[in-house]
């Protein structure tokens, strides 16, 4: 088998994480925060760590401003629908996720908010920058976007968004969904409000988790009440993160995982895998590009995600053929339909290949072949 569809999920697992998730299981996968015996203070212990590295790892500056969810779309929700309020305006890139483009929907089609959608297809970062503050109106309380497109490899100015937003007294929300792990973020220097991730992507933990990283003053209301392991008495979730958004019982296998994952990606490793994603994807683009009848979106934005077509055959039909030589891609829309259509791609969608830490040329080489056949 020869995976390629890293951006929905990565696969295999580093060692490390496997290993370390099924320790957790076996020796001391208590409740955390909800006993004093040993299997619960050492699940607490470790998902403090979790929270310490990725504040470290995003300079985040504080680890209980990382507040965990079951995955990013969560973490999205807790963002917009706890932050925005009554007669708010939003701002969101034509490149959104479903996570990002449905609850501002829903938000604005029942008169709570109002939203536009800013262009980025085509344009420099300067173009970008003047179209989106263009649209900037006196209501406009928050820039909801994409670090990185999940259907191919354009990345948005994400600190020069920010620097904007901060100058403008507007907060921002990042879905960082296909970044964290490849690309350096930063949120106090960027700006970043609010940033979401999810643990099984290119942070290399398992699924099972996400998390949404919060700025200092960023205040928001929580989605869910429930216990949380402390001052269990006031009918009200306690008032301090991250407790007061943590409503349940925590994943612990899943943030083991992502605390794991985390660790193997020191600056430089994460540096360099991005670097080995880029060159894999210009390969491909040279190899597919030789064949007839292929279309490839983008390919002057190089990164771990390449989109494509073949004239005349449906992205199902190649997602089929390819899945019958061994090879995994994901096919249609990717839940981004407003991307597929800033990106110009048929009704049906497009192929979407997304590398990861364990391809090799040879991956690139295998594609090649089935596509030529």
């Amino acid at each position: 088998m020869i995976y390629l569809d890293n951006a929905a999920t990565t696969f295999p697992k580093p060692h490390r994480v496997t290993a370390e998730v099924m320790r957790c299981l076996t020796e001391y996968c208590g409740n955390p925060g909800r006993g004093s015996h040993r299997l619960a203070l050492a699940a607490a212990e470790q998902i403090f760590s979790c929270r310490e590295a990725l504040s470290s790892f995003l300079g985040v500056g504080a680890p209980e401003r990382i507040l965990f969810t079951q995955n990013t779309t969560y973490a999205l929700n807790l963002a917009i629908k706890g932050f925005l309020r009554q007669g708010d305006h939003v701002l969101i890139s034509e490149l959104e996720h479903n996570a990002v483009r449905r609850p501002i929907c829903v938000l604005a089609a029942k008169g709570q908010i109002t939203f536009d959608v800013f262009p980025v297809v085509g344009l420099t970062q300067d173009e970008l920058l003047l179209r989106l503050a263009e649209k900037i109106t006196p209501a406009t309380r928050a820039v909801i976007c994409t670090h990185a497109s999940n259907i191919c490899s354009i990345t948005l100015p994400i600190a020069r968004i920010g620097a904007l937003c901060r100058k403008r007294g507007i907060r921002l929300i990042v879905d960082a969904a296909q970044s964290a792990g490849i690309l350096p973020i930063d949120m106090k220097t960027m700006h970043i409000d609010a940033l979401a991730a999810p643990g099984h992507k290119s942070l290399y933990g398992i699924q099972g988790c996400g998390f949404l990283a919060i700025g200092k003053d960023f205040a928001l209301e929580p989605l869910m009440e429930g216990g949380s392991g402390v001052d269990s008495l006031p009918a009200e979730m306690p008032t301090d993160p991250p407790e007061r958004f943590e409503a349940g019982t925590l994943p612990t296998p899943a943030i083991v995982g992502l605390l794991e994952g985390v660790r193997s990606l020191t600056s430089g490793t994460a540096r360099d895998l991005a670097a080995r994603e880029r060159e894999l994807f210009c390969a491909a683009t040279e190899r597919l590009s030789s064949l007839p009848d292929i279309h490839i979106f983008a390919k002057e934005h190089t990164g771990s995600v390449l989109l494509f077509q073949k004239d005349g055959v449906s992205a199902a039909e190649l997602g089929r053929h390819l899945g019958s030589k061994g090879i995994c891609v994901r096919t249609g829309l990717h839940c981004a339909p407003m991307a597929h259509k800033a990106l110009g791609t048929p009704d049906g969608g497009a192929v979407r290949v997304s590398f990861g830490r364990y391809n090799t040329p040879s991956d690139v080489d295998s594609l090649w072949e089935a596509l030529k056949s």
